[in-house]
């Protein structure tokens, strides 16, 4: 057995991986999650291979900060930087105008789902790598969403290149995350609370 490797291991090991191109599986602020360089279209197309999805479903992108949001969004909505201020839960908001990501990442109005972590480990994971990072559920598509590390099926750990050693022993209850999407004129639409 390997011995349990330290936060700041785990998080260099990570981003290797990632700049390289790869997928990994990492604790978010919500459940497992199944990432990649948000920039890459050909390791956002595994991520859609492994979750045996349909690419025309959108994938959602975490970042560690407001200053990170704006890079990938044209024009943020006032009512976003209100709801990121007050929100308790982990909350993914669809924005229109969304730029600099992968192609196939984007959805076909042109929109993103994008999350600011506040989670410990996934932030600083974002912060190191400096750039979006994609975060779907580690399940195949239509399973449920894997709450920890033992929820996730064998076929999906032995589908990508790194898994992270960080939080593994966790047995607690996670939720996916709020999603609101938010128009332009400040139309707010909740999609899931």
């Amino acid at each position: 057995m390997q011995p349990i490797m330290t936060r700041e291991q785990d998080i260099k090991n990570a981003v290797e991986v990632l700049r390289r191109g790869g997928v990994i599986l990492y604790p978010t602020d919500t459940v497992w999650g199944i990432g990649c360089d948000a920039t890459n279209a050909e390791a956002v197309k595994r991520v859609y291979d492994i979750k045996q999805r349909d690419d025309s479903k959108a994938l959602i992108c975490l970042v560690d900060s407001d200053g990170r949001m704006q890079r990938y969004v044209r024009n943020v909505p006032d009512v976003a930087w209100q709801l990121i201020d007050c929100v308790e839960k982990p909350t993914t908001l669809i924005l229109d105008g969304a730029v600099n990501l992968a192609p196939n990442l984007i959805a076909e109005d042109g929109s993103i789902g994008i999350r600011i972590t506040k989670e410990e480990f996934s932030k600083e994971l974002c912060y190191r790598f400096q750039k979006a990072l994609v975060s779907t559920s580690a399940n195949i598509s239509g399973q449920p969403a894997a709450q920890n590390y033992c929820d996730i099926a064998p076929e999906i750990l032995e589908a990508v290149d790194y898994v992270c050693w960080t939080r593994r022993q966790e047995h607690k209850p996670h939720k996916p995350s709020s999603i609101i999407r938010l128009g332009q004129g400040g139309e707010v639409t909740i999609i899931r609370k």
